[in-house]
């Protein structure tokens, strides 16, 4: 059956009562309908498609999947005298169940060693494994949360750590290692850890750039369409969050904290009182725009190339 039936039932409010001849087309048509279905196979799809000879149900579609009945343990044990291959998925262990009568009890799908990674999305971690050398200063895999947010003035996706941290900052004053992640001068590649790691060897730059794609750290160690932000975007961010401090700063979905900053000689400072984020602008040939918050300010502003600020990723 590949026809769809629509069935329109209009009762006389003013009446109070059924049509008589509307009640004799809806009678003929669930007679119909009735006789059909004891005989004819279903195919559910979106071209009409036959079904196949031998099935009875024939789900087709090129692609979506089937999605059985999902259920906690709990609920999948409550279901009442369950028919002989009853099929359900259990929440609490992911795992696909199948009711057997002979042994009147719910047995578990066995999994072979086959796996299809499905296309990654935001919202899901981001696992990027980092290789020492001109970008990241030492060689580990992260998981990085990512979140969807217009804070910025438009729907994109944002990390929410900052690039080379192991976690997530657990406050907006987090002054360890493992969230402060790396950090970078402006339209610099090279990452730094806090010592520094690698040696620090600039010290000064003057050049008329914004920050180049080709020199984009967050573009470089997580793939095409991750980028900074502009200084408009950072802006916009502190704007529409109205952040007024880093508390603020951190109980927004960015998650951002005081990770600090290096000074032109690589010295580390300030990491768990200020928050320092460069953006992709420049803002003449030796500045460049950044955010900036603390304990009673936020907001963007411009400093000095050659030091050293954390950097948040951003994906149109």
């Amino acid at each position: 059956m590949t026809s769809s039936h629509k069935i329109a039932i209009i009762y006389e409010a003013s009446l109070g009562e059924f049509n008589p001849l509307e009640i004799k087309i809806l009678f003929l048509v669930l007679c119909i309908i009735a006789a059909s279905a004891l005989t004819a196979q279903v195919t559910i799809s979106t071209d009409s498609t036959t079904p196949d000879g031998s099935a009875m149900l024939d789900v087709q579609s090129t692609d979506k999947g089937f999605l059985p009945p999902r259920m906690t343990q709990a609920q999948i044990e409550a279901i009442a005298t369950p028919a002989n291959g009853l099929t359900v998925f259990n929440t609490t262990d992911n795992k696909l169940y199948i009711f057997a009568e002979t042994d009147n009890q719910w047995k578990e799908v066995e999994y072979g060693t086959g796996t299809i990674t499905p296309p990654w999305s935001c919202g899901n971690p981001l696992a990027i494994t980092h290789t020492i050398g001109d970008v990241a200063p030492e060689t580990k895999t992260v998981s990085y949360g990512t979140v969807t947010s217009s804070l910025s003035g438009a729907g994109k996706c944002w990390i929410t750590q900052n690039l080379g941290a192991d976690q997530q900052a657990t406050s907006a004053t987090d002054a360890t290692d493992a969230s402060a992640g790396w950090y970078w001068q402006f339209n610099r590649k090279q990452g730094y850890m806090a010592g520094p790691t690698p040696a620090w060897t600039i010290t000064s730059i003057d050049e008329d750039s914004d920050w180049l794609p080709a020199q984009d750290p967050c573009t470089i160690e997580l793939g095409a369409g991750w980028r900074l932000p502009t200084n408009a975007e950072w802006t916009n961010t502190d704007a529409n969050g109205t952040w007024t401090n880093y508390n603020d700063a951190y109980a927004s979905v960015l998650k951002l904290h005081c990770s600090g900053m290096m000074d032109i000689i690589g010295t580390l400072s300030q990491r768990g009182f200020w928050g320092m984020y460069w953006t992709s602008s420049e803002h003449n040939a030796t500045d460049g725009f950044f955010l900036f918050f603390a304990n009673n300010t936020a907001y963007t502003a411009n400093e000095t190339k050659a030091e050293g600020m954390g950097i948040r990723c951003i994906k149109d």
